[in-house]
């Protein structure tokens, strides 16, 4: 009897984060990770493999890892094991080492596993300043594989600008685990930063790609905890009834308010804001890495994509006094993303400005496209400027791009190195503000030996 009634005393006391959705899907997979690694029990054989002039340590492919799921898991087909294996690399557990989308593929793809350091089951949930200092510490080392991708380049932006009065305590955390990260093995060190790019691959996901280590909140309703009180999705506490639902008095349906719709707008909005990086539309970063620089020569839409590259471009324009052209260009994108009742309003402001006569900014289109423009513009749509825009497009690529890359401005950027720092290099705002209060100390200390003396 004394035994009976300890149970339920230990099932109240249980650690509720052990018992939620996401923690039973973690112990459930790191059990078939942990079978995967062990060699006595016929795991996944990890090797070492030769490449050019270098080594890839601890890599298994994916094929290996699909056979071993169709021959342990029971699974007949390829398909299946495929998909379970992409929800394992979705929650970080093993990833590719050579892209940042986490999915399996079915053939000699290099995958690695995580450390148990990294599993989401032992991590917390990672703060924008951790994300910072990985970011940093990324870009003071000088290697290909740690270059920053397109979009993280862009975060980092965001974040120097989001963080800019502690930004000199992140570079100086950045710089420290750069200094400790240098001390280690050359092949542990290359592991080591697989792993820890893949952990941020989970948690700050490639645009497109699902945060898989958000709480599903309808999961965690369903969790059998009726004398709690819970939060509602949209921030409204609310206590459950221990009475049977038999014995429940019914409660009166209340239609959904405009009000409720404008808390769920913002609780998801906040949601957003926590768990995730918004892309910036202007990442403006003053100096542009090398690479980045030199994609702008492969073609007038890398250009345009990087926002960077569509600044300078447009200065470039201004200064040849035909930046109505990219103007013209940028409006038309614009208006194809514009609401509807918005578009009719938005048609004729791009035709005041830059098609009317007597244009402000008069673009030079062909007769040709100035006839069918102007017939598309007394139907007004979102595709009304498609010739137009196509037609300066060409014109822009034909002329203007060619002049861009022979330009001083880009070759310039192309060749741009960083400058060394003068005399004993730059104070930082931390340095001056120590010597500043030496100084103040010592003022003191001066005056108050002449009084006494």
């Amino acid at each position: 009897m004394a035994q009976a009634s300890a149970d339920p005393s230990n099932v109240e006391t249980a650690d509720p984060e052990e018992s939620s959705p996401n923690m039973i899907v973690y112990r459930k997979v790191e059990d078939i990770i942990t079978r995967m690694q062990d060699d006595k029990t016929g795991g996944v054989p990890i090797r070492t493999v030769k490449s050019f002039l270098s080594k890839i340590p601890s890599v298994v492919t994916g094929a290996d890892i699909v056979q071993w799921l169709m021959k342990n898991l029971s699974i007949e087909d390829p398909a299946e094991a495929i998909h379970l294996g992409s929800l394992v690399a979705a929650q970080g557990y093993v990833f590719p080492i050579s892209d940042h989308v986490l999915t399996l593929k079915d053939d000699g793809t290099f995958y690695r596993f995580q450390a148990p350091y990294f599993w989401p089951s032992n991590c917390w949930e990672p703060e924008n300043t951790d994300y910072a200092i990985y970011l940093c510490k990324r870009t003071m080392q000088n290697k290909a594989r740690l270059e920053l991708a397109d979009y993280e380049a862009e975060n980092l932006a965001r974040l120097q600008r989001a963080f800019a009065r502690k930004w000199e305590f992140i570079f100086m955390q950045a710089e420290a685990q750069v200094k400790i990260d240098r001390k280690k093995d050359k092949t542990e060190r290359k592991i080591l930063d697989s792993q820890e790019r893949a952990f941020w691959d989970v948690h700050r996901p490639v645009p497109g790609c699902v945060n898989t280590t958000e709480m599903d909140i309808r999961k965690c309703r369903r969790m059998k905890n009726p004398q709690k009180v819970k939060k509602s999705v949209y921030g409204v506490t609310e206590e459950s009834q221990p009475q049977s639902p038999v014995h429940m008095p019914s409660q009166p349906v209340r239609k959904t308010t405009k009000e409720d719709f404008r808390k769920q707008i913002t609780f998801l909005n906040m949601q957003i804001d926590r768990h995730c990086l918004k892309m910036s539309k202007v990442a403006e970063s003053k100096e542009p890495s090398q690479q980045r620089v030199k994609r702008w020569g492969f073609s007038m839409d890398e250009v345009l994509k990087d926002p960077v590259g569509r600044d300078q471009f447009l200065r470039f324009l201004e200064s040849e006094f035909s930046s109505e052209n990219l103007r013209f260009w940028l409006a038309v994108q614009d208006l194809k993303k514009q609401p509807l009742q918005d578009v009719t309003t938005r048609v004729e402001e791009i035709w005041q400005e830059f098609l009317a006569p007597g244009a402000q900014s008069a673009i030079n289109l062909d007769s040709h496209s100035y006839e069918k423009t102007s017939q598309n513009v007394k139907d007004p749509g979102r595709y009304t400027y498609e010739d137009a825009q196509e037609h300066i497009y060409k014109l822009m690529k034909s002329d203007s791009y060619a002049r861009f890359l022979r330009s001083s401005a880009y070759q310039d950027l192309l060749l741009a190195k960083k400058k060394p720092e003068n005399e004993q290099g730059r104070r930082t705002s931390l340095e001056k503000f120590t010597r500043s209060v030496g100084k103040s100390l010592a003022s003191k200390r001066l005056t108050g030996l002449m009084q006494s003396s």
